[in-house]
């Protein structure tokens, strides 16, 4: 390690920089996320730093550099395109002890500049010591994805608590058990979830019992998408990734299950047409049982839980029983595998509509509000509409849709194995029978469809176009 990796409070004091362009402005913007106070030498400034100027969040001088300028300042950045004068500052600053960076010139600095992963009051600073910033700034991502938004607000809190800690547990050990046992329960999670009361309250709890943190069970319906694993939430990865136990459905796809925990306990619960593996009440119940069980129930579903996923049966079940829940959307079938065809759901030339529907209602009957899907300019999306595809056909166009409307069939989408049989609705049925169709389909009909030819992009390793 050639530097060492330290915070330096900025706050309300002079931080110079010198130079005026876009590099300039990247480097004022952070100074600001530390409040402080920022001076910008330069004979002339870009848009953006000229707006903070004059809204006075920055000082400004006209000027070019001389080294009178640097007197009082906590720390300089050197940002401008002139080679001698940015090492007329390094040396000045450091004559002055003044700790300074220069901007792409390691050889320059006294410190550096890291790329920051900013989840305040938690901050991470990633250095490459100027050597590789690109890498720097990779590494960043990478742990952007990996960490939720919502620790900063964890930290707040933690703090919120730190005297009340303090006050009942008397040894650093003590205090550190307890906090260890806070961040893998629950409560964190009401906090990621933003029921922050909740999670106050539950502290509070847990400090006046003078108990310990109980490991008390929970339910994560959560959403899977389409099909593919890329399209995952960050929260969903994560729940994912710290379940107990997970409940699935037929709907999820293998590529998604592979990112479930791996030693989590697995139950499916799918669903074929007219064999139910469980039905939908023992699936409430069984959820409520298992997290009661002081179990992290993980509800995985395909799509979203509240698009056709029976997502708030089953929360009405667990309420009822006073389990604590959380409900992470997805991306619902209708938008995952529409873009993945290629078909867009409105469009301002044919579709100002759109209309989701599921295929067979609860008794298993095919009594749909054939109205309201045969209006003109809207897009009709059908869940689970494979079995009726002819009498969804036929009814359509009994009601004046033309038997020319654009449609089509999508299986599997946004996988590999996607496929998609584009016709018209007088013979969509009896193509996608020719092609042995199989569930799970998704069936689009509307004017948008014609875009397919224009605007398909995605090629599955198995060519799907019938």
């Amino acid at each position: 390690m050639q530097a060492l990796p330290i915070f330096i409070k900025i706050t309300n004091r002079l931080c110079v920089v010198i130079g005026g362009g876009d590099v300039a402005s990247r480097k004022v913007n952070m100074l600001l996320k530390a409040n402080a106070a920022v001076l910008v030498i330069s004979p002339n400034i870009c848009h953006e730093l000229q707006a903070l100027a004059e809204a006075q969040k920055i000082q400004y001088m006209q000027a070019s550099y001389a080294a009178a300028q640097l007197q009082g300042a906590c720390l300089v950045i050197a940002a401008t395109d002139d080679a001698a004068a940015n090492a007329a500052v390094s040396r000045d600053a450091q004559a002055f002890n003044i700790p300074v960076n220069v901007v792409d010139s390691p050889g320059l600095c006294t410190f550096t500049m890291a790329s920051i992963v900013e989840r305040s009051p938690i901050v991470i600073a990633i250095s490459s010591e100027g050597n590789a910033p690109v890498l720097a700034r990779y590494i960043r991502t990478k742990i952007e994805t990996m960490l939720p938004t919502g620790y900063g607000r964890i930290a707040a809190i933690a703090g919120e608590f730190r005297d009340k800690v303090k006050a009942k547990f008397a040894t650093t050990q003590e205090r550190r058990i307890f906090w260890e046992g806070v961040l893998q329960g629950p409560i964190i999670e009401r906090i990621l979830s933003g029921q922050e009361a909740a999670a106050r309250k539950a502290l509070d709890d847990v400090l006046s019992e003078k108990a310990e943190v109980k490991n008390r069970g929970e339910v994560y319906l959560v959403g899977g998408g389409p099909g593919d694993p890329d399209l995952l939430t960050f929260r969903a990865l994560r729940l994912m990734q710290q379940c107990d136990v997970c409940v699935y459905d037929k709907l999820v796809s293998p590529e998604v299950m592979e990112l479930v925990r791996r030693d989590a306990d697995l139950i499916y619960v799918g669903k074929v047409r007219d064999q139910h593996t469980l039905p939908q009440e023992e699936i409430n119940e069984l959820l409520a049982k298992l997290a009661l069980q002081g179990k992290r129930v993980l509800r995985l579903k395909g799509g979203d839980p509240f698009i056709f996923g029976r997502g708030g049966e089953e929360i009405e079940t667990l309420m009822q029983h006073g389990v604590p829940f959380q409900v992470v959307p997805g991306i619902t079938a209708a938008n995952g595998v529409s873009s993945y065809a290629g078909i867009p759901l409105t469009h301002r030339d044919y579709a100002q509509a759109c209309l989701f529907i599921t295929g067979h209602l609860k008794d298993g009957t095919l009594d749909l509000d054939w109205v309201a899907m045969s209006r003109p300019r809207q897009t009709v999306v059908i869940y689970m509409g494979l079995v009726g595809l002819t009498q969804i056909c036929q009814q359509l166009i009994a009601h004046g849709v033309s038997p020319d409307m654009p449609a089509a069939v999508i299986q599997q989408g946004t996988t590999q194995r996607q496929r998609v049989v584009t016709a018209t609705l007088s013979d969509l049925a009896e193509k996608v029978t020719a092609a042995e169709m199989k569930a799970p389909c998704l069936t689009i009909i509307g004017e948008v469809v014609q875009l397919r030819e224009k605007l398909n992009w995605f090629e599955p390793n198995a060519k799907g176009h019938l």
